[in-house]
């Protein structure tokens, strides 16, 4: 693993990786940084990821939710109250 630094008060280091890409996902790589969405496909990389994270991070919340739900029997709260919590959730 490879590491790089621009000069810079803050120095953050960034691993650098090799990965290998199907064409039609390198085609969409290439569309979104052609279309000025993202600078580069690194940017754009590391954004899925960090999309990725987040929703995994959803989704371990329904499920310890689910899980203390079975454990627990009933919840008093209601369809309107769950949904809302789920939604705070999502757009939090």
């Amino acid at each position: 693993m490879r590491y790089w630094c621009k000069l810079e008060p803050k120095c953050i280091f960034m691993a650098r990786q090799s990965i290998s890409l199907t064409p039609p996902n390198d085609e969409w790589l290439k569309a979104q940084v052609d279309s000025n969405e993202y600078n580069s496909k690194s940017e754009l990389v590391n954004d899925l990821i960090r999309q990725a994270r987040s929703q995994q991070a959803q989704i371990d919340w329904i499920k310890a939710k689910l899980e203390r739900a079975e454990k627990g029997g009933f919840t008093e709260d209601s369809k309107q109250s769950i949904l809302r919590q789920s939604k705070s959730l999502m757009n939090g």
